[in-house]
């Protein structure tokens, strides 16, 4: 059974750094791209970063150069290093899993508040 489990969610002022943790199992993770995506009310989930299974890093416009995307396959965990950060950050973030013809796996997700 796939379990993603997020961690690292908090409330934060504008500028400071939270670093989000989604620990994974049951999967083969080195064989898998990992990523964020969040939610902030009322809106559309959006993607916020992904990683590939060999490495390759990508991110929403709104946050390259202040969030960082990361892995490390002997954990089966992925990070996001979130700085710099703004009160539009808001929202809830979204682990997930996914590998060549699957559906994206989810996790419960963890709420990341930033204060102005």
């Amino acid at each position: 059974q796939v379990q993603l489990v997020e961690s690292g969610g908090g409330l934060v002022q504008a500028g400071g750094s939270l670093r989000l943790s989604c620990a994974a199992s049951g999967i083969f993770f080195s064989s898998n791209a990992m990523g964020w995506y969040r939610q902030a009310p009322g809106k559309q989930r959006e993607l916020v970063a992904d990683t590939s299974s060999g490495g390759r890093a990508n991110y929403a416009a709104s946050v390259k150069g202040r969030f960082t995307i990361s892995r490390d396959n002997a954990k089966s965990t992925v990070y996001l290093q979130m700085n710099s950060l703004k009160p539009e950050d808001t929202a809830v973030y979204y682990c997930y899993t996914e590998r060549p013809g699957y559906s994206k796996l989810w996790g419960q997700g963890t709420q990341v508040t930033v204060s102005s």
